[in-house]
């Protein structure tokens, strides 16, 4: 299966994720299939917690990450990471790589900690986006149903995440935990008094169901499980623009976001080309030897479907794509040949 894109560009925010190999936990000792059969060895409870923010802190030091929230369960963990700098692939493979001996070396194991690749998805920086990935990850033990399920469990109490530190109930907030700019996303004023309290009781009518998920946050919660990026169509754009020109090494998603640009920008050539306007194209008739040439320069230059290029050029069904593709392949006469020669150059 191709492999998920990374987008890398200074000042990303990103959804980071990943799992233990075959479902195991990724902070305590286990037999699994591939690990030493030694004895477990006996080491204080959250050794393994510990160890991963050490050496996620010193990740950040030599970075300069800046991590808004996280949250370790026992299989996986989150993070919304923002990178200044355009350094998340070098970043990660020290962090899990150096994680992962360090941890084999803590309980005496070997073999693969973690399942394939990490997942990270960019996030668009809009406020709405951002507040919604962070009160997600934050939810993440509620949703498990390991805390937050009643006033003797309440979600601060769940200690391997930031969101005690957010209530300031954390003894000490390491340098790398940023908690200002997730305050201010839900329309807090983290320099005032209250804004702490406000965020609590603002998860706590999440948690009870007394606030309705917006229209942001359910597209939220789908592109965090399916998607390639957390954003609106112009965030998508623009990740599309960064993706790699062949695309064969791209999932679904992203090859249709960069079929998409691609058949954007070859219009604009062609249309300079013709010296055409977009309305002048738009409103010729369907056999029009231009507007056919222009069909057939995105369906053999790009990924785009033929229902979509009829619908961008108003060409109505379907059917209309595969006559433009027949007219110009069989280059019936010689308007249609000149205009196929174009159309090449410009794809060129």
């Amino acid at each position: 299966m191709p492999r998920a894109v990374r987008h890398e560009y200074e000042g990303a925010v990103y959804h980071v994720m990943c799992r233990g190999n075959n479902g195991q936990s990724i902070f305590e000792s286990v037999h699994q299939e591939g690990y030493s059969k030694a004895p477990p060895v006996a080491v204080e409870e959250g050794s393994g917690q510990r160890l991963f923010l050490s050496t996620l802190q010193e990740v950040c030091e030599q970075a300069g990450w800046i991590v808004h929230v996280y949250v370790l369960m026992s299989n996986h963990y989150h993070l919304l990471l923002e990178t200044p700098e355009a350094n998340l692939v070098a970043g990660m493979k020290w962090l899990q790589g150096t994680y992962t001996q360090r941890f084999n070396a803590m309980f005496r194991c070997r073999g693969h900690l973690f399942q394939g690749r990490y997942k990270a998805l960019p996030i668009e920086g809009d406020a709405s986006y951002f507040s919604a990935v962070g009160n997600y990850i934050h939810l993440n033990p509620f949703r498990a149903g390991i805390a937050g399920m009643g006033p003797d469990n309440p979600l601060e109490s769940y200690p391997w995440s930031s969101y005690p530190a957010y209530l300031g109930r954390s003894r000490k907030v390491p340098d790398w935990l940023e908690l200002t700019r997730l305050i201010n996303a839900c329309g807090f004023d983290f320099g005032q008094p209250g804004s702490r309290a406000a965020y609590l009781a603002f998860l706590e009518s999440r948690m009870k169901g007394e606030a309705d998920q917006g229209a942001v946050e359910e597209l939220v919660e789908k592109q965090l499980k399916r998607g390639w990026f957390v954003g609106g169509e112009d965030f998508r754009k623009r990740l599309a623009l960064q993706l790699p020109g062949r695309t064969d090494n791209l999932r679904g998603e992203q090859r249709k976001a960069h079929g998409e640009v691609e058949a954007e920008r070859l219009l604009q050539r062609a249309l300079a080309e013709l010296r055409l306007s977009e309305a002048d194209l738009l409103g010729m008739k369907n056999n029009r030897p231009e507007k056919q040439a222009v069909a057939w320069l995105m369906k053999k230059s790009t990924t785009v479907t033929g229902v979509w290029i009829a619908d961008r050029l108003s060409m109505g069904s379907r059917a209309n794509i595969s006559r433009a593709l027949s007219a110009l392949s069989n280059e019936v006469d010689e308007a249609r040949q000149k205009l196929k020669q174009k159309m090449t150059q410009c794809a060129g």
